[in-house]
């Protein structure tokens, strides 16, 4: 069967990745073409991917806007491209601003839509649920809280598992030792505080800043960033300048291998972080007016995967417009070796871990969606 994958982000691409990789297994004569990344290329055949996530991804409302025109335009390529394949399914991953067009779309012009990675709507936009229960033939969750959720929106969603769980198994393997790690990058002694400011250009600019004041506050730690290749180094080395912190691009994992604790983004980071059993807190900037407008625009109490996932604060959460660099260095002091709240928090990533699943999730979504698309044939 031909099918259609849209990302349009790094964890969407490591996750289209995956499932593409279910997806030959469940059925061996797959054919794709998608939106995606050096991932996805690699599983799926570069030659089949129609854009690169570096072309498409626009985060927060003011890029949204200065890019409008240019986001409609892949819009209408991307539909157009969608009719020219003729697939039986289209798989939308996550990436909701664009994927929703696309559902909408792909459900009038008589295609199967399959969401992969739900939207967020239990946080915010929770008008999407009516257009996902209209548009979308079948929903595939990755966090078990969320069954109950659609449940009672009149949606059935499917649950296998985190594909987190698969993209942390298959590293395990050729993780190099933290004492390795250091040795390639030339890292030093000392023991390490991972810096995940994020992997969009906006993201690093407004939260690497704050978090290169805070390695100051510590010069018996080293504080390594986790850089992206698509950014250019120049910007990490402007905010970096006049601190001891360093860069690695392209490591994430093998950072926090070695790593005593970790500073966070949020998003997927906190709960790759927490998986691999890292202390973390999470330390995200916001424009002043999202701060005071944050209870009436976000539907929970949490904006970290970890705690939105537990149910209850395990992680601290610095969502401000102003950085406060003397409660940042009481917290991070208390997940270091020996720290007040280390141990309890590694407990509670025990707990997390045993919630997400185990390994081979990407594989049981492929499984669920290839039977789907038999089971329909034969109707």
């Amino acid at each position: 069967m031909r099918y259609y994958l849209i990302a349009g982000e790094p964890s969407g691409d490591l996750h289209g990745a995956n499932l593409m990789l279910g997806l030959k297994k469940a059925d061996p004569a797959a054919e794709f073409r998608f939106w995606g990344g050096d991932r996805m290329a690699e599983a799926g055949g570069a030659g089949n991917l129609v854009r690169h996530y570096r072309d498409t991804s626009f985060f927060g409302l003011v890029q949204v806007l200065r890019n409008l025109r240019t986001i409609l335009r892949q819009v209408g390529e991307c539909r157009r491209d969608i009719e020219a394949y003729n697939p039986d399914a289209v798989i939308l991953i996550d990436y909701p601003g664009f994927n929703m067009r696309i559902a909408e779309f792909a459900h009038r012009r008589g295609f199967r839509v399959f969401y992969y990675i739900a939207p967020k709507v239990w946080a915010w936009k929770e008008r999407r649920v009516k257009a996902i229960r209209k548009y979308v033939d079948r929903l595939y969750t990755i966090f078990p809280f969320e069954t109950a959720y659609f449940r009672s929106k009149g949606i059935e969603p499917v649950f296998c598992g985190n594909p987190l769980t698969d993209a942390i198994a298959q590293r395990a393997g050729s993780m190099p030792s933290a004492s390795e790690f250091r040795g390639r990058n030339a890292l030093g002694d000392k023991p390490i505080v991972a810096l995940l400011a994020g992997s969009r250009k906006a993201e690093v600019r407004d939260n690497l800043p704050d978090m290169a004041a805070l390695s100051r506050r510590f010069p018996d730690r080293r504080f390594v960033v986790a850089g992206v290749s698509w950014l250019d180094a120049s910007l990490y080395g402007e905010i970096l300048e006049g601190t001891d912190a360093a860069l690695v691009v392209d490591s994430t994992y093998e950072l926090l291998n070695a790593a005593e604790a970790a500073v966070v983004t949020s998003g997927t980071a906190t709960l790759e972080t927490a998986l691999l059993g890292v202390p973390e807190m999470v330390v995200f900037k916001v424009p002043w007016l999202y701060e005071k407008l944050r209870p009436i625009v976000l539907k929970i109490p949490y904006v970290s995967l970890v705690n939105i996932n537990l149910g209850r604060e395990c992680v601290s959460e610095t969502v401000t417009a102003r950085f406060d660099v003397d409660a940042a260095e009481s917290e991070l002091r208390s997940l270091l070796e020996g720290g007040a709240k280390r141990e309890k928090m590694l407990a509670d990533f025990e707990e997390l871990r045993a919630m997400m699943g185990e390994a081979g999730a990407a594989d049981r979504f492929a499984a669920c969606m290839v039977g789907e698309l038999e089971n329909n044939l034969k109707r």
